[in-house]
């Protein structure tokens, strides 16, 4: 039987099903490091990774490896020059996950600008004694203007959300998107800083790569109302994590909500010291039901990649499926 490693613990019946095909290395314990990942990988033909790193050297050091399947939309922690240079496939799980991304972002969109987070604090410590006018004052998300930064499909389910909450829906995107997807959204392309200048609510929904990285820094920041918010539930490194700490000290931003951050699972302890950013540990994704279709979508992409199961050979998502022709 070919051989397979799983990187993270994950749900049992999906240990089952790879168990019909393969021979299994599931790791059961905390995130292992890049060294650790290479050295299980080493003797595998397979791999169910869940956003762990895998490296040139990682694909280097296993010369059997074939099919690494990615439990989660981005890819950013795949070497994927070293992938094609080695004819190793890369999968991801797109799509599964977009309704509840989108929910997510939009509960954590609205945290921010009513002030959630501050104000249940503020209960808890037993500091809530009467009735005042001005306590927690945030800002409407009815009637107010969205700006969505990534219309793919979650940038455009988030856009579907601001129909109900009756929003203007400004986006930016690489390119535009289909006159007639404009028109069902009701959502008008702008360019960056000009989103920036007029949205209210400033969304982030964009993958990350070289040309992403600081999408908003010190720079975009200055172009922000000073009542609006941010939030991010792309990737970790889209945003300038320091830039964004001293905005929100100086009020140059009202508030943020973040669920990734740079070099998470740690992160710049200075965002705790603020009460203006509502903080989640990346967990967009993660309703039961989504979760069970992303790991059973990337034992699908892993199954068939590795040519067992009714689509042997021909995986749902590839990454990069030219390497399937050689």
């Amino acid at each position: 039987m070919k051989k397979v490693f799983v990187s993270r613990p994950i749900f049992p019946d999906v240990i089952e099903r790879l168990k019909q095909y393969f021979e299994v290395d599931a790791h059961d314990g905390p995130a292992l490091p890049a060294d650790k990942i290479a050295e299980r990988l080493a003797d595998k033909d397979g791999a169910f990774i869940a956003g762990d790193p895998v490296g040139a050297k990682a694909i280097e050091g296993a010369p059997n490896l074939k099919v690494v399947s990615n439990m989660a939309v981005g890819y950013n922690n795949f070497d994927m020059q070293a992938f094609n240079a080695h004819g190793v496939l890369g999968t991801n799980t797109p799509d599964v996950l977009n309704e509840t991304t989108a929910d997510f972002g939009w509960a954590l969109m609205m945290a921010t600008a009513r002030r959630i987070t501050e104000s249940e604090h503020y209960l808890r410590a037993g500091k809530w004694q009467e009735w005042s006018y001005d306590a927690f004052t945030g800002s409407d998300i009815h009637g107010s203007t969205l700006g969505v930064i990534g219309m793919g499909r979650i940038g455009q389910a988030l856009a579907r959300r601001a129909r109900g909450f009756n929003m203007r829906v400004i986006y930016h995107n690489r390119s535009r998107v289909a006159p007639e997807i404009e028109t069902e959204l009701n959502a008008e392309y702008a360019s960056k800083e000009d989103l920036l200048k007029r949205a209210d609510h400033v969304v982030l929904v964009v993958p990350y790569s070289r040309e992403s990285h600081h999408t908003i820094g010190a720079t975009e920041l200055t172009l922000m109302k000073p009542s609006a918010t941010l939030t991010n539930i792309a990737r970790g490194g889209i945003v300038d994590d320091a830039a964004l700490i001293d905005a929100l000290r100086r009020g140059q931003i009202a508030a943020a909500g973040l669920d990734v951050f740079e070099g998470e699972p740690n992160f710049n302890r200075d965002f705790l010291t603020l009460t203006n950013v509502v903080l989640t540990p990346h967990i967009a994704s993660a309703s039961e039901a989504t979760r069970r279709a992303m790991a059973n979508l990337a034992a699908d992409n892993l199954i068939a990649g590795l040519g067992e199961g009714p689509r042997a050979g021909n995986p749902p998502n590839p990454i990069n499926p030219d390497v399937l022709k050689k």
